[in-house]
């Protein structure tokens, strides 16, 4: 594979930065459910094998579950063998020792379909020198040959960002220098234009990620969304934004004053453009050029760039100093699979799961080439093996619990849909150590209502038809919730926090939520959630108007929903169905009962007849 320098140069606008709120899907087949099916991580690890993965096959038909949906075995890290051979992927031939073709056939040949995993860096997260950078087209004719139907793909090792285990010097490319000050001065000799702009007093920081500190602005990239911290709503990435004006439109030289650096918040890459959204005009997208040396390494020293040709019209410009290439650069690497899948086999319709972590912020862009997308690191670094369930939690301090994963997927609801594809919180860790029997029921209507992938990741060898895990994994009034035709993931209309529900990023699990998904069948669902690891006895209630604020424009046949004579009340647990009178709903709502540490109280609401307008 040839050495590339920095990251490839950015000849089509539709992968800009500017063009993600476009909704213009560039790969992928849209309209299609979350997708159903295990996966290998969570149970083994590593340490799957062919054998291992043939037994899930056939357990997943003796559990009946793909009847329900679960359609995908997925092969996760570690069934590759650790060097490309004339540079193609192989099978390790000791863990799979028939190949991939046998095991495509394998899994075929009992009605289900086959998926695999690569990674767009230079290795995968396991350390294998097999990542598919530079291989696209070779894997993805190789895929093709495999006959997959689904594809995971992760982001260690990236070569364009400082991701897991790739050189933190790497945020050189996904942030702009440090800025002090820019000139603007007229490119014609005979020209006197000349002005100074200072970065604090002068320029105008958009989004969230930039600052100023003391005399200059820092922080000019996208917040690293890999950890919990920071939340998924509003602008995540910032531009330093100049209003300049000329007296006539022609050539200008911008020169920067700036301070470059390696590390997060501050790099080498700038990003130059006149005017804003996709009529923009970039003039620059590169390491920026100082005219004398640059700064050394951790100097912090302010110094002048080579000259930057840019184009002014006369009067205000609007001129732009930036660097989106973290999000950018990531998009284009997981475009280059699916345009290579889509040139091997024009037809295909492979799922494409971007595992990427969140990091760059994948909700704003991830729809164009992707069915789903990670939003966090993984649900549990403490995986099983043969003979080791692994271990889960309901609480954590990073991203490693159930919890964590849904207090970001829970206001993300917008982001997703049938014309974009899914939020993925990973795969479920029911069936692993460390969670309770209410905590995987919880955990199973949370995945559900937020219309996540289900994804199992637990060892179906300990799973027995009619036993506990078998009966929460296959509920089918909560998998339909899932699969739900109209394809609305469901919203956060209450929290007993008192802030604004849908919206505020809420950690803090001592607390009570209210999930609400419109259904095909003009339906609602409702889930009162106690999130906390203590017993609550809040009594929530939540009344049609509620609703109808946060749903009524989302919903089918609101009308009838919103004037029913009465409403048929299913518990989707307990299957206990109770019919209440409309008045009775109008006047007191929808009531939860206390709920024990962890537990959920989740009904159906269907409407029954429209009461009749007097005349």
């Amino acid at each position: 594979m040839e050495k590339i320098s920095k990251p490839p140069v950015i000849k089509d606008s539709r992968y800009r930065y500017d063009c993600f709120e476009n909704n213009e899907v560039l790969f992928g087949k849209k309209g299609r459910l979350p997708a159903m099916g295990w996966n290998s991580w969570n149970a083994f690890g590593s340490g799957n094998t062919q054998k291992l993965t043939e037994t899930m096959a056939e357990k997943i038909v003796e559990l009946g579950l793909d009847k329900l949906g679960y359609q995908y075995i997925v092969l996760d890290d570690g069934c590759y063998g650790a060097k490309r051979v004339d540079g193609h992927l192989t099978s390790d031939e000791v863990k799979f020792p028939d190949g991939f073709m046998h095991m495509s056939d394998f899994i075929h040949d009992r009605g289900l379909k086959f998926g695999m995993y690569n990674d767009i860096g230079s290795r995968l997260c396991s350390g294998l020198e097999v990542g598919t950078c530079g291989y696209e087209e070779t894997d993805a004719q190789d895929y093709i040959k495999w006959k997959i139907d689904y594809i995971k793909v992760d982001n260690c090792y990236n070569v364009w960002d400082n991701a897991t285990f790739s050189n933190p010097e790497n945020a050189r490319y996904t942030f702009a220098p440090d800025i002090k000050k820019i000139r603007i001065s007229s490119s014609k000799s005979e020209s006197s234009f000349n002005i100074e702009l200072n970065a604090v007093s002068d320029g105008c920081i958009t989004g969230r990620r930039a600052f100023t500190e003391d005399d200059h602005v820092t922080g000019l990239g996208t917040f690293d969304g890999t950890g919990p911290d920071a939340t998924p709503i509003g602008e995540q990435g910032s531009t330093l934004v100049f209003k300049v004006n000329v007296p006539e439109a022609g050539e200008y030289q911008l020169t920067v004053y700036a301070s470059p650096g390696r590390a997060e918040g501050c790099g080498e890459w700038l990003q130059v453009a006149v005017g804003e959204g996709e009529e923009a005009e970039y003039f620059y997208d590169d390491l920026l050029v100082y005219s004398d040396e640059p700064c050394k390494e951790g100097e912090n020293t302010f110094k002048e760039s080579s000259p930057v040709i840019i184009y002014l019209q006369a009067g205000e410009n609007t001129l732009r100093l930036m660097n989106h290439r973290r999000q950018e650069n990531t998009l284009l690497s997981y475009a280059k699979i699916q345009e290579s899948l889509k040139e091997a086999a024009p037809d295909n319709d492979i799922v494409f799961s971007i595992c990427e972590w969140g990091k760059t912020q994948p909700q704003n862009w991830g729809y164009k080439v992707g069915d789903s997308w990670r939003i966090l690191n993984d649900i549990t670094f403490q995986v099983g093996s043969d003979g080791d369930s692994g271990h889960a939690s309901w609480e954590g301090a990073y991203t490693t619990s159930v919890t964590a994963q849904y207090n970001k997927a829970v206001i993300m609801d917008e982001f997703a849909g049938l014309s974009r594809g899914w939020n993925d919180p990973d795969m479920l860790m029911i069936g692993m150590n460390g969670l309770t029997e209410v905590m995987n029921r919880t955990h199973m209507t949370m995945w559900c209502m937020l219309n996540s992938p289900i994804m199992l990741g637990m060892d179906l060898r300990n799973v027995n038809a009619g036993d506990e895990v078998h009966r929460i994994i296959s509920n089918t009034d909560i998998i339909a919730l899932n699969q739900d035709s109209l394809g609305i993931q469901a919203k956060r209309i209450y929290t007993t926090k008192a802030v604004e529900p849908d919206k505020t990023y809420l950690r803090d699990n001592d607390r009570i939520d209210v999930l609400a998904k419109p259904l095909a069948d003009g339906s609602l669902a409702l889930s009162f959630i106690n999130v906390s690891m203590g017993d609550r006895p809040d009594e929530v209630s939540v009344n049609l108007e509620l609703i109808r604020t946060y749903l009524e424009e989302k919903m089918e046949k609101p009308e009838k929903f919103f004037n029913a004579k009465s409403y048929e009340i299913k518990n989707l647990w307990t299957k206990e169905v109770t019919k209440i009178d409309g008045a009775v709903i109008r006047d007191e709502g929808f009531k939860s009962v206390p709920l024990a540490a962890c537990d959920n109280l989740t009904i159906k609401v269907t409407p029954d007849h429209m009461e009749r307008s007097c005349v």
